[in-house]
């Protein structure tokens, strides 16, 4: 059995904890902008244990969007390579737990479809990319 390593972002760990203690029913909008979030749980690539991060909700149909951020920092947030390399995740959203798959958008094409779905959702993503040289990385969820 793998051990639950919370985050060590107070924000993050206790988003987590109100989400899930809830079944889904509180914390389930990001902080100060009551924008929709899910909670997607994935394998630590460092650590082999669970990790649990909540993400804006960003839906393309019975599929997810994750999208690596990390407000435009310089650097992918961490949860981007637990995904590179462990595709297997479960996301919660709301009351509703479903165990998907992961894989990076590496199509040119696919990638701006669902960027625009991501930056439609949550607008600031547009913003983001401005701030860092980096190309900001984008995972589809589909069902396993």
């Amino acid at each position: 059995m793998r051990e639950y390593l919370p985050s060590p972002s107070d924000w993050v760990r206790e988003q987590v904890e109100l989400y899930e203690g809830s079944g889904g029913t509180q914390g389930t909008t990001l902080r100060d902008m009551g924008l929709p979030v899910i909670i997607v749980t994935n394998i630590g690539n460092k650590t082999g244990g669970i990790r649990k991060t909540p993400l804006m909700r960003v839906k393309d149909g019975d599929n997810y969007v994750l999208v690596g951020s990390r407000g435009g920092a310089p650097k992918h947030p961490e949860w981007v390579y637990n995904l590179r390399a462990n595709a297997d995740v479960e996301i919660r959203d709301l009351a509703e737990v479903y165990s998907m798959r992961v894989r990076e958008v590496e199509d040119d094409a696919e990638r701006e479809r669902l960027w625009a779905l991501a930056v439609e959702a949550f607008p600031p993503y547009a913003e983001y990319q401005t701030r860092t040289s980096r190309k900001i990385p984008v995972f589809l969820a589909e069902p396993a």
